[in-house]
């Protein structure tokens, strides 16, 4: 697709310099531009990302532990209470030719293959070198602590940090560190492609756990839904 920017002289119509810009089409699988806009009618909004102090997510000796310890099997989130933590079921429902550990009854993920759902690059995993292959927390922990999941109870907390339904997807593990705890005003993924399969998967998570978005999110997944048909 083709559209109509500003910058460098190729067409000139009443003194305006336009130039064509190619935009990506939305990967395969996206939401459409009316699934997008119906979740930002559901989404509250503030104006921008409070921050009321108290986020550790470390449960060493010390610290507050406020997502509950990283990975865990007990929880009620969907997989939870299955014998096999959190991480281990991500890559397993999202990696393909996976490989596993002999005796873990098919939880320990030693390899695989990735498609990473931020760049459409395809990533190799391997246990050896985990760090290459991170599970992204998409609407990410710190900034649901922020936006008000500091007032959930500890349950609630534990079943969002491990929600494998909805927010967590293995990705690039360079990406994940990019990335941080920013929210799309400040971040999306580099690929264009899959901006509308972000846009999709953040706000149906602020949907599913009454998380707000800010101002400045609002206007950038608005214009991110105009380009997803």
């Amino acid at each position: 697709m083709w559209i109509a920017g500003w910058c460098v002289l190729l067409l000139v119509f009443g003194g305006c310099t336009v130039i064509a810009r190619r935009v990506e089409p939305p990967a395969p699988g996206s939401p459409l531009r009316a699934q997008l806009e119906e979740l930002l009618t559901r989404v509250t909004e503030v104006p921008k990302r409070p921050h009321p102090g108290g986020y550790e997510r470390s449960c060493q000796s010390g610290k507050s532990c406020v997502f509950g310890p990283a990975w865990t099997d007990d929880t009620d989130a969907p997989g939870g209470h299955d014998g096999c933590d959190t991480r281990n079921n991500v890559l397993a429902a999202q990696l393909t030719a996976v490989e596993f550990r002999p005796g873990t009854h098919n939880c320990v993920v030693l390899a695989g293959k990735l498609a990473d759902p931020y760049s459409g690059e395809n990533a190799q995993f391997a246990k050896a070198s985990a760090g290459d292959v991170q599970i992204d927390h998409v609407y990410p922990l710190a900034a649901a602590w922020d936006m008000g999941a500091s007032t959930w109870p500890l349950d609630r907390r534990m079943r969002f940090a491990n929600d494998v339904q909805y927010n967590l997807l293995a990705v690039s593990g360079a990406i994940n560190q990019a990335k941080g705890d920013r929210t799309p005003a400040d971040w999306l993924p580099p690929a264009g492609a899959y901006h509308c399969f972000y846009a999709g998967k953040y706000l149906t998570v602020a949907v599913q756990y009454q998380l707000p978005i800010t101002s400045d999110d609002r206007r950038v997944l608005t214009r991110i839904a105009k380009g997803c048909s």
